[in-house]
């Protein structure tokens, strides 16, 4: 044997020992892989790896058929899901969602979220819906919804007639279900009679529908309105039963007044029948002076306010009268039968700034056709170019009389 000669048993051995340490380690790695593989299907599905955006929803309730996992949907798209239902004190609940970030911005701030389902049986889903009048802002993280709509299941349904069925006694329905039988048994044209005078009272409701919507939406402002002024109208009906009662006491001088009213009554009608003809002779006199009264109406309230003055300034601290006198020239004496008085004016009512005559004002002089006029031409106050004055300063002038009284135009 050579020193470079290998046995033929130990060769095969040694290749053998490597391999059997290479497959392990290739298998685990294969299982890892595919437990990886699995790890981020299941990742994926779920949702795992989407950025998502937190926003939770009160609800009176969640329903019996919402689970974890139910779509967000907005206008027929998927835009999140439930992540999460915490059921809250008082019967309560919680939905957090995650919803898509990318999403986001097409949801208004004031959407309405309603728990609905697709049918009576299926599961439910949260449905956003866009407002009436949708607002400028959007949706933002962490923002809290209140749902006010949760669809009613038929579990839930069942539950409530149960409950009600629970309540009858089997008895008293058998009782009930055979006097309806009774009641119903060979009326058959009756009833059918009635169902089609109901259609036919329908069919002509028909056409008042659309009043009778507006009737019933208004109903409640309405009948609110009267549910506040039912205090005022009871009250009113209390005292309308005292006074009534009151009448009913006192029914015995209710009919003394009235004797006594229809008595006067008769005396007045007997009065006015007798004095007619003369009261209808004081109405006639009386009518020129009621029209001028009414056309110096305007006049005569001036005046009377002007008199106001005087009986509201108070009473002097010393009694007595304050009297300004002085000397002015006087006018021409009247002449007759110039300045005799006439009733011929025609300038109607006048206030001359009353009643609040201005400080140092003069009230005018109305020129009107009543016989004297001292401002009329010729009617001078003082007169200085007179025959007396001449004589007395120059002594008696040759000549006739020069107009010695001074008629007409002065001499």
């Amino acid at each position: 044997m050579s020193p470079t000669a290998v046995p033929a048993g130990r060769a095969p051995h040694r290749h053998g020992g490597k391999r059997d340490r290479v497959r392990p380690l290739l298998g685990l790695v294969a299982v890892i892989a595919i437990g990886a593989i699995v790890a981020v299907s299941v990742g994926l599905f779920q949702g795992d790896f989407t950025q998502s955006a937190p926003v939770t929803v009160l609800s009176g309730r969640a329903g019996l058929v919402m689970n974890p996992e139910a779509k967000v949907m907005f206008h027929g798209v998927q835009v999140g899901r439930v992540a999460s239902i915490e059921a809250l004190p008082g019967g309560q609940a919680a939905l957090h969602l995650a919803m898509d970030p990318g999403l986001l911005h097409v949801i208004p701030a004031n959407a309405l979220v309603d728990i609905t389902s697709s049918t009576v049986f299926g599961a439910k889903f949260v449905e956003m819906l866009p407002p009436a009048e949708p607002s400028a802002q959007s949706v933002h993280v962490g923002q809290t919804f209140e749902s006010k709509h949760v669809t009613v299941e038929t579990n839930t349904v069942f539950e409530q007639l149960t409950s009600v069925l629970s309540k009858i006694e089997p008895a008293k329905l058998n009782e009930t279900l055979g006097a309806l039988t009774s009641a119903l048994n060979g009326r058959g044209h009756e009833i059918g009679q009635i169902i089609g005078d109901l259609d036919a009272f329908l069919a002509k409701l028909e056409p008042s529908r659309r009043d009778l919507e507006h009737d019933l939406a208004v109903a409640p402002a309405v009948l609110n309105s009267y549910a506040d002024a039912a205090p005022d109208l009871v009250s009113a009906a209390d005292n309308t039963v005292r006074v009534s009662q009151t009448i009913v006491e006192e029914q015995h001088n209710l009919d003394a007044l009235l004797i006594s009213t229809i008595g006067l009554a008769d005396i007045g009608n007997q009065v006015l029948g007798d004095n007619r003809r003369r009261l209808k002779d004081v109405v006639t006199l009386l009518l020129p002076t009621t029209d001028l009264l009414n056309q110096y109406h305007q006049a005569l309230t001036c005046g009377i306010s002007g008199l106001s003055f005087w009986w509201k300034q108070g009473a002097l601290k010393n009694p007595g009268i304050t009297l300004l006198s002085g000397l002015d020239f006087g006018a021409e004496r009247y002449r007759y039968p110039d300045d005799l008085p006439r009733v011929a004016a025609k300038g109607g009512p006048q206030c001359t700034d009353l009643p609040a005559i201005p400080f140092g004002a003069h009230p005018p002089f109305v020129v009107a056709d009543v016989g004297a006029n001292q401002w009329r031409y010729g009617n001078e106050f003082l007169l200085w170019n007179s025959d007396f004055i001449k004589q007395w300063l120059f002594g008696p002038l040759d000549g006739p009389p020069r107009n010695t009284t001074q008629i007409g135009q002065p001499g």
